[in-house]
């Protein structure tokens, strides 16, 4: 094969490369399997186990469990995916491997067992491990060159990210809750194995992108001198691993590990192998207090060896990882305790005027944007029928499976004159507040008035915060201990306005800030520690709130939620008051 680099742009839709909207819709079909199965597992879960549509009947706290532990481990299996594609198997076939774990992922959850519903969680981990880092690794190197319009490309991709988690949570919601949990769980398998048909037979618009990467001689002496000189000749103060580093990553490691594992077999399956107590802390949360401290003690004692610009940068970014970890531990109930708190308090029966209302909302939310992205797919098939025609037919299949759906919900929706909103319409509220307002939060970073990273950080969290407020408010007269109520909706809608708009200021700025303050050299390390605040976050949060059955009868609902008002409100203001020791350890990055 030819080393020679194809001219991407010869072949544009919408002012750019075919292939990046082949990507687009593969990315797109995975965010839709992956929101799509998470915004039904815990209702389903937790449904009663009798009725028309019966669940599983578990308590939330063996729910949350589960869940957490899936979140936490789809954010740290990427590391060891994006190794693999970097050195052994290239990112289109890390791509491929990843889309068909993650099809038989969601297939053997449709079966509604408890063991294939562990073996579909299994290879969902595994196959968002390969599939998560490669697409954006794939992006990156079909722009090499063209540096100006690498931003254009990652909003239209991730627009395609934002689309996918409106149809997903949209049509496997409304699937799952209306027809049947099975069929919620297999649509998302569906699409997620015409996602990777489409793009596995599209493969010719890549070129040589994404191959088999070529071994290099680590024993040549030019290698060495390029691991040693940076581009501008200056030689790298180099910081390997020394005994210490390794001994407490492993003991970060072990630790984790029987936190992660005990966790949910003590509260679904009731085993207490390792539940015992230390120091009189007991749930082997003992085991999780150890991991933390094991990994700050490794940054303390890593990050300092560095040279002192280095040092001081990597000390900030470590900061605002532990920012991070606090925002989604709280931003991350959206997918644990904010369902059931839709489900169990909140008035969702419309009628008359307002249930003919919400149908007309629901039919704009739901066929504008997807008439958009039919007009982007027509364009796609006009530059690439000739080359890839058998990935455009399945395109195409996909999209008509899709409007059938979409046609068949708003008919027996307009066809009763009342309306119960499904528990997971709310989801698909985060992805088009985001696509309302994503463009404006562009333009303010891009101006002037671009705030510094702790007002960001502080604006983030505080925003977090007041949308569990709203929820606070709105349940403070709810009885203690009770177990239904019939709340406004309107709490939720602003909850998820208010948790968005915190994103927006948050979410994008630790990739941003892991490029500007941290040495290419060192970028690997703190990619991981970057995703490990993000997992640990995940799991936290659904640790946290699969305690929410019992801070309700303790202390009320109200209560539960101020919590999640109190601590990240708490971290902005640290943020804003760390603002001076920020601006100094950034040494002029903005």
């Amino acid at each position: 094969m030819s080393n020679e680099k194809p001219d991407f742009f010869s072949n544009k839709v919408l002012g750019h490369p075919a292939g990046l909207f082949v990507l687009f819709f593969t990315e797109m079909w995975e965010r839709f399997s992956y929101y799509g199965m998470r915004s039904i597992l815990v209702i389903f879960l937790t449904a009663s186990i009798v009725g028309d549509n019966a669940g599983w009947g578990w308590d939330t706290s063996a729910a949350l469990s589960l869940l957490g532990t899936y979140a936490l481990f789809v954010y740290l299996t990427p590391i060891v995916g994006g190794y693999l594609a970097d050195t052994k198997i290239g990112y289109r076939m890390a791509v491929v491997i990843g889309a068909l774990l993650m099809t038989l992922g969601h297939a053997a959850m449709a079966f509604e067992t408890p063991t294939a519903l562990y073996i579909g969680i299994t290879f969902l981990i595994l196959g968002n491990g390969f599939f998560k880092p490669n697409m954006t690794s794939i992006i990156s190197k079909m722009y090499e060159g063209f540096d100006e319009k690498k931003d254009g490309a990652y909003n239209i991709f991730y627009m395609g990210v934002n689309a996918g988690a409106f149809l997903g949570i949209m049509l496997c919601g409304w699937v799952g809750e209306r027809v049947g949990w099975s069929y919620g769980f297999g649509l998302a398998g569906i699409f997620m194995f015409l996602g990777m048909l489409q793009f596995y037979f599209a493969q010719p618009l890549f070129g040589n992108i994404g191959d088999k990467p070529v071994q290099k001689d680590v024993n040549n002496p030019k290698i060495q001198d390029e691991i040693e000189v940076d581009k501008n000749g200056v030689k790298i103060k180099r910081n390997p691993f020394l005994p210490i580093d390794y001994i407490l990553t492993g003991i970060f490691i072990i630790s984790a590990l029987v936190f992660i594992i005990n966790d949910p077999l003590n509260k679904i399956g009731g085993i207490d192998t390792l539940n015992f107590t230390v120091f009189g802390i007991t749930d082997s949360l003992f085991f999780a207090l150890l991991a933390a401290i094991a990994f700050l003690v490794l940054l303390v004692v890593r990050i300092p060896r560095y040279s002192q610009i280095e040092r001081d940068r990597m000390i900030a970014f470590a900061i605002f990882c532990i920012l991070t970890v606090f925002f989604w531990a709280a931003f991350e109930q959206a997918a644990g305790s904010m369902p059931i708190y839709i489900r169990d308090f909140t008035s969702r029966v419309l009628e008359g005027s307002a249930a003919t209302t919400f149908k007309i909302v629901d039919f704009l939310v739901t066929v504008v944007p997807l008439v958009i992205i039919t007009y982007v797919l027509g364009k796609l098939f006009q530059k690439t029928r000739k080359k890839i025609g058998l990935s455009n037919v399945i395109l195409a299949v996909s999209f008509i499976i899709v409007w059938a759906i979409v046609g068949y919900k708003l008919f027996i929706e307009f066809s009763s004159s009342e309306s119960e909103v499904p528990i997971t319409w709310f989801g698909i509220l985060n992805s088009l507040f985001i696509i309302m307002f994503a463009p404006l939060f562009t333009k303010w970073w891009d101006s002037k008035y671009n705030p510094p990273a702790s007002v960001k950080y502080f604006l983030g969290l505080f925003l977090l915060g007041l949308g569990f407020a709203f929820l606070a408010f709105g349940a403070m007269n709810v009885p203690l201990g009770a177990e239904t109520a019939k709340l406004s909706m309107a709490w939720v809608v602003l909850a998820y306005l208010f948790h968005t708009l915190g994103e927006l200021c948050l979410s994008p700025m630790g990739l941003s800030y892991l490029s500007k303050l941290i040495p290419a050299r060192m970028i690997a390390f703190m990619f991981g520690v970057y995703y490990v605040a993000i997992a640990i976050g995940n799991k936290l949060a659904h640790y946290v709130g699969g305690d929410m059955s019992k801070i309700v009868e303790q202390s009320g609902l109200s209560w539960f939620f101020l919590i999640f008002t109190i601590v990240p409100i708490a971290f902005g203001v640290l943020a804003l008051i760390l603002h001076p020791v920020l601006k100094r350890l950034m040494h002029g990055v903005h």
